[in-house]
């Protein structure tokens, strides 16, 4: 099987599929510089906590918020994360067909979140993490192929 290695270094192949990358996302009204951005304030229910991550500059310092152990973190986040992820990524590709496109053109490839500091959503630094972002991108796309304005837009 094919594999696609994936990082947030700018200009690199596929580095778009990283939740830091330039793509806003609207969701419930409010538009989210990054999915990162997104992520990161759900981890809070103050809304004034999330809004504070949806105002920072950058990806970075968005993660640098989310995990800062002076913030009150909501309980569940352990059990809600890939869910809210999931989420996220669907707004990001839904709302950029180019990313989509891309996306598609992964075809079966084993997508791979090349992250040495990450061992959940991605690789880690042994290349033997759980990469849940490149799982949850692989599902993504799975759904993306199978639904019905796909295929009429395939067929155009």
């Amino acid at each position: 099987m094919q594999r696609i290695f994936f990082c947030n270094d700018s200009g690199l192949p596929y580095d778009d599929f990283c939740t830091g990358s330039g793509h806003p996302i609207e969701i419930d009204g409010r538009c989210w510089p990054t999915v990162e951005h997104y992520v990161q304030a759900q981890k809070f229910v103050q809304p004034e906590l999330q809004e504070l991550v949806r105002r920072v500059a950058t990806a970075e310092q968005t993660r640098e918020l989310g995990n800062s152990p002076c913030l009150p973190r909501r309980g569940d986040w352990a059990t809600v994360r890939e869910a809210v992820m999931q989420r996220a990524l669907r707004a990001k590709f839904e709302q950029h067909p180019l990313l989509a496109e891309q996306l598609a053109a992964t075809g079966h490839a084993e997508l791979i979140y090349d992250a040495p500091e990450d061992a959940y959503w991605g690789a880690g630094p042994d290349r033997c993490g759980r990469n849940r972002l490149g799982v949850l991108l692989m599902r993504l796309r799975a759904e993306l192929a199978a639904s019905p304005a796909r295929a009429v837009l395939q067929a155009a």
